[in-house]
This record gives structure tokens, sequence and C-alpha cells, in this order.
């Protein structure tokens, strides 16, 4: 099934990807983030919505922008441009929010 997704930046390494959510409430910025866990080759995905004020992730905020297919798609894409540079690492991601968790679950 091929699903509709956000246009996606990246920085070189592919580690920092950024999109926005648009939706009922309006353009949220969104950050994906991968970075290296202390195990070599294995890494976290950060994602959550942008912090305007300092550029970090918000991954505890569900702001529901009635997108959540469209913003999975585009983490799952990022998640192969960032495995097709690094083709030797893992990826571990889990929710940091009882919806996030459910939906891992």
């Amino acid at each position: 099934m091929k699903l509709p997704k956000y246009e996606i930046e990246a920085e070189d390494l592919l580690e920092v990807f950024q999109f926005v959510s648009q939706g009922p409430k309006g353009s949220i910025p969104k950050l994906i983030k991968f970075s290296e866990t202390t195990l070599k080759g294995y890494f976290n995905l950060a994602f959550g919505d942008k912090n305007l004020l300092t550029g970090a992730i918000d991954d505890k905020v569900v702001l529901n922008n009635g997108d959540s297919e469209k913003v999975l798609a585009t983490i799952i894409s990022a998640v192969y441009a960032f495995t097709d540079k690094q083709n030797e690492s893992w990826v571990y991601a889990t929710g940091s929010t009882q919806q996030g968790q459910d939906t891992i679950e």
C-alpha cells in the first residue's frame, strides 16, 4: 500500500529530518532524529513537534492534526532514507505517550 507523505528535508548525514504537518490545527513543524545508542550500529528514533524556541523535539505533546497516517508514512520514509545510508544499522522506536505506547504494542 502506498500512502501519501509529507516532503521531508534532511541534513547531509540523514540523521535529522524535518517536515510540516498540515491539518485542522494549522501547520505544525515536526522533527525526526536518529541517535546512536551505546550499542554500535543501533539507533534510537526520536520524533515529535519542533520547539520553535529551542529547535528541540517535544515528544510529549499530542496535537492530533488529523493526519496521523500521512505523518507515519513520512516517518517511515525517513527510516528508509536513513537505513539506505547507514545500511548496517538497526533502528529502535517506542512511544513516549500513552497513545504512542498503545500504537506500538
